[in-house]
């Protein structure tokens, strides 16, 4: 089977000096299929948009501000994703620097800023309960949201196939 993919973007904002991370709280509208989880802000691309060019469109048109720093951290597809069970194809892209001024929310949710550390406590999961932490995200957002904050130079590019909400897998490799 040919993998057609909606192509799309995710940006996490980081803002070094306090190290928090720039959210959304998808609490705007009900029939949201991210309705209740925090995500990085993204969605996506446009006819003829270039995988930048939509990042930079996504983060204005959600948060308000312009990135002067952009890095591609890695790409992710998954398949059978969500309630709809959608196939994406994501590029997931750190920024660290930034022009304008902050919306508190668009018509998706509320933007918030979440300590760097808090995020990744909220990415591990106890071995006996198999709970996370308070913060809601995508289950599968445990497994690649560290790799975004590692540190290490290299891009990753994984694989994620889901049962609808639920991950079936991880897979990646760094280049």
């Amino acid at each position: 089977m040919v993998f057609a993919p909606i192509i799309g973007t995710l940006i996490y904002l980081l803002d070094r000096d306090s190290n928090r991370v720039l959210l959304i709280n998808r609490d705007a509208r009900p029939d949201d299929d991210h309705y209740g989880k925090f995500n990085g802000l993204g969605g996506k691309l446009e006819v003829d948009e270039s995988v930048v060019a939509g990042a930079l469109r996504e983060l204005q048109e959600e948060a308000g501000v312009t990135a002067t720093s952009l890095l591609l951290r890695g790409t992710i597809s998954w398949s059978n994703f969500g309630p709809k069970r959608e196939e994406w194809l994501g590029f997931i892209f750190l920024a660290d620097s930034w022009e304008g001024d902050l919306l508190a929310s668009n018509d998706e949710g509320s933007l918030v800023w979440v300590g760097l550390e808090r995020l990744l406590q909220a990415c591990e999961v106890d071995p006996e309960t198999r709970a996370a932490a308070d913060l809601p995200m995508w289950e599968g957002d445990r497994h690649f949201v560290p790799l975004v904050f590692d540190g290490d130079d290299r891009q990753f590019h994984g694989s994620m196939p889901y049962d609808g909400d639920k991950p079936l897998g991880w897979v990646y490799q760094r280049l």
